[in-house]
């Protein structure tokens, strides 16, 4: 348990594109993303661009063609999320820039989460969210599980020896 590897932080997500220039234009523009100094040492087209503590490193795909392309946008799907300061600002500015997305909402114990999901041009989907609302709460002594198989009683029983210790 712990941190095995020493971990710090995440440091940077890379992403495959059709067209590292429209990846550019999107994540500069749309997320606010700045462009970076890439090593010149490499031998492949690409871009790296940085922003909220993580870095977005994008790469030409040698065949772009070939790429499928994603339309329908599902919240189950891989995605990046960043909280925001206004959802309603976001939705505003989704809507000004004619963005296709979708909306959803998570509640847990009287708690609403607001999600706001769509694609960058490849098909990679950013969430948008609040998620800041939700606090991060530990299953400590227990190995991870999906949500829908960890019992609310069991959580009660493990939080109430933690509290006794």
């Amino acid at each position: 348990m712990g941190n095995p590897l020493h971990l710090k932080s995440l440091n940077h997500i890379s992403l495959i594109c059709r067209s590292v220039e429209q990846s550019i234009d999107f994540y500069q523009n749309v997320l606010g993303f700045v462009p970076i100094r890439r090593p010149g040492s490499f031998n492949f087209d690409g871009a790296w661009l940085f922003g909220y503590g993580i870095g977005i490193h994008l790469l030409q795909s040698e065949d772009p063609e070939s790429m499928p392309k994603k339309t329908e946008i599902n919240p189950k799907d891989n995605h990046i999320s960043f909280q925001c300061e206004s959802m309603g600002a976001v939705e505003k500015k989704l809507k000004e820039m004619e963005l296709k997305y979708k909306r959803a909402m998570v509640e847990e114990g009287g708690i609403h989460v607001d999600q706001l999901f769509f694609h960058d041009p490849d098909g990679f989907m950013i969430e948008i969210c609040d998620c800041d609302n939700l606090p991060v709460i530990p299953i400590a002594g227990e190995m991870a599980r999906s949500c829908s198989l960890v019992s609310l009683p069991m959580l009660q029983q493990q939080q109430l020896r933690l509290l006794q210790q």
